[in-house]
């Protein structure tokens, strides 16, 4: 995924705290715990103590946030004619989704049953008859809950944006407030560590202690985000409003997400560095190291080299084949970091770098939720 920023005014690059988008992956936390291992503790105890009738009101909406989180939470970045910037209380950042006009609210709301048309601008299906259609019948596959707010949704958005607002406002009342004073500190020193980084070492600095997984291109004119999804989008459109805004969260990680929407600015927003989280591996050294292991041979060199350390040889007559041929597997394997090699006298020994392998799994897990 690409953000272009070429012709970007530094100032134009902000780092913010949103209640808002915070309450968002909060709820997404709720509905999906095993993205979130960190916050079970926190996810077991709120979910138990919510009154049935909120519990209820949270399932009719929760394909809003289940699967990740839509772009309803982030309305400060769709606001046409507006300046991106987030509200300090919750109330301040829903009085911004109030602003939202109804078409880019209803395409918010239908993101993930239409996710398909997300960066393609496609005609809103308040307009559009052909739209309205598509967006009934995929609503209509995912389930009659679904199907019955996409109606509703279309037929009376007023009602909808109401109905949300109060579910949001509940929340708050019932957990949320005092999570957000939990959690706003640590939130706020970090927006403010990442801005000082900004100012005095420059973007690239402060792109790279926001996560391993972004980087600058070599111009400085494009931010690279490692993730399996692909989109495009542009910080400097004069259409949309030129900025990028980058929104730290405590209820996110492994998530990376990035708002790409076509008319709305970009927005990144990015889990708080935690110490005890490993840095991730990259996408492409990920696919590395499964492909590595996907032939037959070289997981049974693997079997050799989990238990103790082998030379070449010795694996070529375990194995029945030549050592040059056990030299271009453990090449491979070599190459994707999952051996390790260290000289022992006149022998050269090899390994299997357990750590690495242990951690393939959470590795993949992390990619494709990142």
């Amino acid at each position: 995924m690409n953000i272009d920023i070429a012709g970007l005014p530094a100032d134009r690059i902000v780092f913010e705290t949103s209640p808002l988008a915070e309450l968002g992956l909060a709820l997404h936390a709720l509905s999906e715990p095993g993205h979130h291992p960190g916050v079970h503790g926190w996810a077991t105890a709120t979910a138990a103590s919510l009154e049935p009738d909120l519990a209820d009101r949270l399932h009719e909406a929760e394909f809003l946030w289940r699967n990740t989180f839509s772009d309803v939470f982030m309305p400060f970045a769709g606001v046409r004619g507006g300046d991106g910037r987030t509200g300090a209380t919750l109330a301040e950042d829903l009085d911004i989704l109030d602003k939202l006009d109804d078409e880019r609210f209803v395409a918010a709301a239908l993101e993930f049953t239409c996710a398909s048309h997300y960066a393609t601008g496609a005609p809103s299906p308040l307009t559009s008859d052909v739209m309205r259609t598509r967006a009934l019948d995929l609503a209509a596959a995912r389930g009659p809950q679904q199907a019955e707010f996409a109606q509703q949704l279309l037929n009376d958005p007023a009602s909808v944006r109401r109905w949300i607002r109060r579910l949001f406002e509940d929340c708050e009342q019932a957990f949320f407030a005092d999570t957000w004073r939990r959690v706003q500190v640590q939130l706020v020193a970090d927006a403010r560590h990442k801005t000082e980084l900004l100012r005095r070492k420059g973007l690239d600095e402060a792109v790279g202690a926001v996560s391993p997984a972004l980087s600058l291109n070599e111009g400085g004119t494009r931010i690279v985000v490692d993730k399996l999804t692909e989109g495009r989008t542009n910080a400097a459109d004069p259409a949309v409003g030129a900025g990028l805004t980058l929104i730290p969260t405590t209820f996110g990680w492994p998530h990376l997400m990035v708002l790409h929407a076509q008319g709305w600015r970009p927005v990144i927003h990015y889990p708080v560095h935690r110490p005890e989280l490993p840095s991730p591996a990259s996408v492409e050294l990920l696919q590395l190291r499964m492909e590595a292991l996907a032939h037959p041979m070289r997981m049974r060199l693997c079997r050799n080299l989990a238990r103790s350390p082998y030379s070449t040889s010795e694996l070529a007559d375990s194995h029945g084949i030549t050592a040059p041929e056990v030299s271009r597997h453990l090449s491979v394997l070599k190459k994707a970091g999952l051996v390790t090699t260290r000289r022992r006298g006149r022998y050269v020994l090899h390994q299997l770098d357990l750590t690495v392998v242990t951690r393939l799994g959470s590795d993949f897990l992390e990619g494709v939720l990142r």
